[in-house]
């Protein structure tokens, strides 16, 4: 008998309706074929309690510190035991073992584990195979079934997800008690939660809204020619010279008034001669397909929607209705044997959103750009509309509303790149240099049908008002009375969702330490696709984070909280490095053993730097704790996706 293990009932559904016929078992499905389906519930196992190691470790104590245990214990989840025990007896039952998790290091881990839970020989687990669903819909369900791979290939990702799992434990379990102890001796009586994620994330938010709250606006100039003598008048802006550098700031701005008025009335009313003139062509492509990541921004964005709404809109948009592959992907590429099915992709989309039916007409199927690319495939790609058109269920508005930017954004890829010339100019007027630029708008491509709340980013120097006139270099003109134009500089805007995800997939903006940022580059994130969502929502349970419409800033509690603890936490840099060395754990760039080795100096490290020198501020908020000690606390810190309850 053949087992398939899928990573919850939807799944283990959809497993099922593949092969048609089917009966409904007490925790399984019977396939017409003798074999069958069974699921999991999420994480069925999770990492044992402090306590389980060592009674005496019930008791918060700072003498307990740092707890390190040297044999790892996983426990049955209270809500799961009934179904690890029917899944349990199953795999001892099966001839062959199908693994059928999430196409992700969490999904290849919560079925890795109940296999090792149910102590499957050396022999069945070598035989084990995998399948990797992207896309529930019967006809994909039964090509990947045709593509079964061996569950080995994927040690790496397991291996990732478990180094994960401990880290979290280690980081939150002892760092949690250290300084909610220290907090203790202050008199604040809540828990004081420290998270490998969720503290650096809550440090940004508290740094940021310090940074405005301290800011102060300085006064800079511009001076802005205008021009005469060619075909049609145009403006240029004054590029301060070498000389100017003691009137300036760090970014080039002029902040001497008298400078800038100087240049006013040399340069007005003045003979101007062209010094140099470019065009040059620019193609702008349509923005890739989803990640989960890129979709949360974007619906922030536009729908005011919460990372963790999207994510479980996406969920009912994948499993219930199976309109959309799977949603919790990091890949915003498609595999390029997908590119033969666009056209029946297309044709549902038109059925599930008919407004978006003039794009597909007008949509090339033949053309084929950057997005179907094998080499940046791994377990899964991005986020686009199955083949399924819906027949009698409806959808919800915010269903509605992610389907349709899943649906547009795919169907971008079928247009060709907008098409423009970046003009600009250099011009001498009275011994100073000025630019002109400008966009001239060759064709629209897929900007035809681009739709946003706000205006695209922009180089505040291109005047998008304005085209140049033919210029030749060397031609004279005529500049009229030039114009002083004063401006402030801004502070940096509060947190949104959308700015916090942001900042939280491109963390490498926000490290100090210049080595580390090279290594990091922008790729690097804090959390992961999967647990991002959960991350904000904790912060937001706890106390730590408020909205005040729009905009996410740190409460009292969640600022002298950050306030109180070393740089060391609350900076994104040692985070975000062990985020990257668990991805080179995937690619097998780096192995479990080394990661938990240097792991662990670290965590003893960070508790002795607690006992030392951390001293929770003793005008922390008294208000009721929102975690009490009583009940089990989760390690987890980066919120995992499966941890259906934080406690």
């Amino acid at each position: 008998m053949r087992l398939y293990i899928a990573e919850k009932p939807s799944m283990a559904r959809a497993i099922a309706d593949a092969f048609g016929a089917h009966q409904k078992q007490q925790g399984y499905l019977q396939l017409s074929n003798g074999d069958k389906v069974s699921w999991c519930l999420g994480h069925l196992l999770e990492q044992a309690e402090p306590e389980a190691y060592d009674p005496v470790f019930k008791s918060w104590r700072l003498e307990h510190l740092p707890i390190l245990p040297e044999q790892w214990k996983l426990v049955a989840k209270t809500q799961s035991k009934a179904q690890l025990k029917i899944l349990t007896q199953l795999i001892k039952e099966a001839t062959e073992l199908v693994h059928a998790g999430d196409p992700d290091r969490e999904g290849q881990l919560l079925v890795d584990e109940v296999l090792q839970h149910s102590k499957v020989s050396q022999t069945k687990l070598k035989q084990t195979k995998r399948l990797l669903l992207n896309d529930l819909t019967p006809a994909a369900v039964r090509l990947a079934l045709q593509q079964l791979k061996q569950n080995s290939e994927f040690a790496p990702l397991s291996q990732s997800a478990l180094a994960r799992s401990r880290a979290d434990w280690l980081y939150g379990i002892n760092l949690t008690r250290a300084y909610t102890l220290h907090g203790q001796k202050q008199g604040y009586q809540g828990v004081l939660s420290v998270g490998r994620v969720q503290t650096p994330v809550l440090g940004l938010v508290v740094q940021r809204d310090l940074h405005i709250e301290n800011f102060v606006s300085r006064d800079f100039y511009q001076v802005k020619a205008h021009l005469t003598g060619a075909d049609w008048p145009f403006s240029a802006i004054w590029q301060s010279s070498e000389a100017c550098a003691p009137y300036q700031d760090e970014e080039g701005r002029v902040l001497n008034r008298e400078l800038a008025e100087l240049v006013q009335r040399k340069t007005s009313h003045q003979a101007a001669v062209v010094e140099q003139v470019q065009q040059l062509p620019k193609k702008q492509y349509a923005p890739l397909p989803f990640s989960l990541s890129a979709l949360q921004i974007e619906a922030a964005k536009l729908y005011g929607m919460t990372a963790q709404q999207v994510l479980d809109t996406c969920q009912q948009l994948y499993e219930r209705h199976q309109l959309i592959t799977y949603p919790r992907s990091d890949c915003r590429h498609l595999p390029e044997q997908q590119f033969s099915q666009s056209g029946a992709v297309c044709r549902a989309i038109v059925a599930n959103s008919p407004e978006l039916a003039d794009m597909q007409q007008q949509a090339s199927m033949s053309q084929r750009n950057k997005a179907w690319d094998d080499s940046k495939i791994t377990a899964h790609h991005a986020i686009i509309p199955t083949d399924k058109a819906l027949k009698s269920a409806s959808l919800n508005s915010s269903e509605a509303k992610l389907y349709w930017l899943i649906a547009r954004q795919f169907l971008w890829q079928f247009f060709p790149p907008f098409c423009y010339l970046e003009q600009q100019a250099l011009i001498k007027i009275a011994g100073g240099l000025f630019k002109a630029q400008a966009r001239l708008v060759q064709s629209q491509g897929w900007k035809a049908f681009y739709k946003a709340s706000q205006k695209e980013d922009q180089d505040e120097d291109i005047d998008e008002q304005q085209s140049l006139p033919p210029l030749t270099k060397g031609q004279q003109l005529q500049s009229g009375q030039s114009e002083l134009l004063s401006k402030q500089t801004q502070p940096p805007a509060y947190f949104t969702d959308a700015t916090l995800l942001a900042a939280m997939t491109g963390i490498s903006r926000f490290v100090t330490d210049p080595e580390l940022k090279r290594i990091l580059k922008e790729t690097a994130g804090l959390g992961t696709e999967a647990t991002r969502a959960g991350i904000l929502e904790l912060l937001f349970k706890r106390g730590y984070l408020q909205r005040q419409g729009k905009q996410i800033r740190a409460s009292q509690l969640g600022r002298v909280f950050i306030q109180s603890l070393p740089q060391r936490i609350t900076a994104p840099d040692l985070t975000a490095l062990w985020e990257a060395q668990l991805e080179q754990i995937c690619h097998q760039q780096q192995d479990y053993p080394h990661f938990m080795a240097q792991l662990q100096p670290e965590i003893i490290s960070l508790v002795q730097q607690a006992q030392v020198s951390a001293e929770i501020a003793k005008t922390a908020p008294q208000q009721k704790p929102v975690y009490k000690k009583k009940r089990r606390f989760s390690a987890a810190g980066s919120a995992g996706k499966r941890v259906n309850k934080v406690s």
